[in-house]
């Protein structure tokens, strides 16, 4: 039971903590999950986030709910969900109670400004350090700059893009079993 509260209060702090969503809270769940608890490897949890992304719903809720699954089975699950999800329904209750309010006056409007401002650069973090770990030989930089091309220059949707770069990697690595 200790192990789940820490699940919770560690992934509340985790929800609670991190402005922009998803993406923004990557060096956040790399420095609690992997790093300060060990309950995933940093590749295990690269995985996690990655099919977060990829199933319907929010990154930080599939992502919390892997790990905890991963760690100690639905209780954990249950446990790292609830925790990463109630810091955000209290404060978004709250806001929302209050922000009709305040959301005309100018240092408001400036601080949410410093807010995104903020985002961009954890997101930006977080992209280098996906990069660093993903982009690891020719064949995923190649890859990388198609999933690129394909979805600045064309706009496609990542439904789309997704399944396509999965199936080059699995189809790249048969083709690499059979050379070998």
């Amino acid at each position: 039971m200790k192990e789940l509260i820490r699940m919770f209060l560690t992934f509340a702090r985790i929800g609670g903590l991190t402005f922009g969503g998803g993406y923004a809270m990557l060096p956040m769940l790399q420095r609690e999950v992997v790093e300060k608890h060990k309950w995933a490897t940093e590749e295990e949890l690269m995985d996690y986030y990655a099919i977060g992304q990829c199933t319907p719903g929010v990154i930080a809720v599939n992502t919390a709910t892997f790990v905890g699954r991963s760690k100690r089975g639905i209780p954990g699950a249950i446990f790292a969900t609830a925790g990463v999800i109630f810091p955000s329904f209290v404060i978004i209750s709250i806001i929302a109670a209050v922000l009709a309010n305040f959301a005309d006056i100018p240092a408001v409007q400036y601080a949410f400004a410093g807010i995104r401002v903020c985002v961009c650069v954890l997101i930006f973090n977080a992209v280098v350090k996906l990069f660093k770990k993903s982009v690891v030989d020719a064949v995923s930089g190649i890859i990388f700059l198609g999933v690129l091309l394909v979805s600045v220059i064309f706009d496609v949707t990542p439904i789309i893009i997704v399944p396509i770069a999965a199936v080059v990697g699995i189809a790249v690595q048969v083709w690499r079993c059979k050379k070998k």
